[in-house]
């Protein structure tokens, strides 16, 4: 049989208390590890200076540094990018040294220089006062390993008290510290996969396969033009790097202008403009007009590599649109469907027999004719319509 575990006091538990039962209503890991390292300087725990490292699986960030320092009521947060692993600031830092499996990195910052790591990160400490420094990996399920350390200006360092207090603190921290992550992370995942505001009814709670509503928009279809042919003869990488370059040249000013990318489709993009803000269909023909310099730069970027330019075509109208989940009964897409967004997909099509880059359906034609020079170019048969539809071209 075997024995009770015997519950050691601390400086801590009442801090260890408060993670457990007084934070279920905090939502950013980043408010409650300033409120934790506050509570641990009232109960007698000599913390100057803490900070928190979280991977946080982003498309741009490998992760978030929250610091905090005393005196202060909220942490700093700083993002990390993926290179930081290459760079000094990491390489023979305590992140280096727990990411290659150290248990505890401590580090006392006031012993003889000639004894002490050298890293700029405790330079710039003893520069500050500090005289100890702890760092332990805090885990989180299956093997993560996040990171967190506290340091002090005490004279003498942390004692043995102090330390068991901070130790106790470690999996209380990973439990709350998860919840969050992961809570972020579904977040961020959605919003990098449909979007921001499909994301958000998502989240909550429109899950249900047909669930949706219907939404009046402006709807933009883009595509690039011989991506079949770049595809079949260029090497693999090239491709990829293409395609993310054309993507940002034409993504960045959508989202810049308000629009929303629902869906990249191999070499061509979706994006709507949903009516309720009233500059919707001024703000679709300004994100044109940025993404047509953003392709010229991009053009003139790759002149100097011996790649041809990137030409593409862009379909534009307006209408009501279906905006909801479908799909299969476990897989599915939030996206939007009917005539309106056909018709956007035939005038993106039609964009290379007509010889404009940019057209646009009268219906969207006539919401902004008095804020944008545009020119007519007739009335062609749209496949699919039973009337010739009368188009115009943006130039921008």
């Amino acid at each position: 049989m075997n024995a009770p575990h015997n519950h050691v006091p601390t400086q801590a538990d009442g801090v260890v208390d408060w993670l457990t039962n007084g934070t279920r209503d905090e939502r950013f890991i980043d408010d409650i590890f300033a409120q934790m390292c506050i509570r641990l300087q009232q109960a007698g725990i000599p913390v100057k200076r803490a900070t928190l490292h979280i991977l946080i699986n982003h498309p741009q960030w490998l992760g978030a540094r929250m610091m905090w320092s005393d005196g202060m009521r909220e942490a700093e947060i700083a993002l990390v990018d993926y290179d930081v692993r290459e760079r000094a600031e990491y390489i023979g830092s305590s992140a280096n040294e727990i990411h290659d499996g150290a248990a505890e990195v401590r580090e006392r910052l006031a012993q003889d220089s000639s004894l002490s790591r050298k890293h700029a990160l405790y330079d710039e400490m003893r520069a500050k006062g500090l005289t100890d420094y702890v760092a332990w990996p805090l885990y989180h399920t299956l093997g993560k390993r996040h990171i967190v350390t506290f340091a002090t200006d005490r004279l003498g360092g942390f004692d043995d008290a102090h330390v068991a207090g901070l130790k106790k603190l470690l999996p209380v921290l990973a439990l709350v510290s998860e919840i969050r992550v992961k809570n972020r992370l579904a977040r961020t995942l959605l919003e990098t996969y449909v979007g921001s505001h499909a994301s958000e009814l998502i989240l909550a709670g429109a899950t249900r396969r047909g669930s949706g509503t219907t939404v009046r928009a402006a709807i933009m279809i883009c595509d690039l033009r011989d991506f079949t042919k770049i595809s079949d003869n260029w090497p693999r990488d090239d491709v990829i790097d293409l395609l993310n370059d054309y993507f940002d040249a034409m993504s960045e000013p959508i989202a810049r202008h308000g629009g929303e990318i629902l869906k990249f489709i191999g070499d061509g993009l979706l994006a709507i403009f949903p009516l309720h803000e009233p500059n919707a269909c001024a703000n679709l023909l300004h994100a044109v007009a940025e993404a047509r310099k953003a392709m010229a730069a991009l053009n003139e970027r790759n002149s100097g590599t011996g790649r041809a330019p990137l030409n593409y075509g862009i379909g534009v109208h307006v209408g009501d649109v279906m905006y909801g989940n479908i799909g299969s009964s476990s897989r599915l897409d939030f996206t939007v469907i009917g005539p309106a967004v056909n018709m956007a997909s035939r005038l993106e099509a039609l964009t290379k027999t007509v010889g404009k880059n940019v057209l646009l359906s009268r219906d969207f034609a006539e919401l902004v004719a008095k804020q944008f020079e545009l020119e007519h170019v007739g009335r062609h048969e749209v496949r699919g319509f039973s009337e010739p539809i009368e188009l115009f071209a943006y130039q921008g």
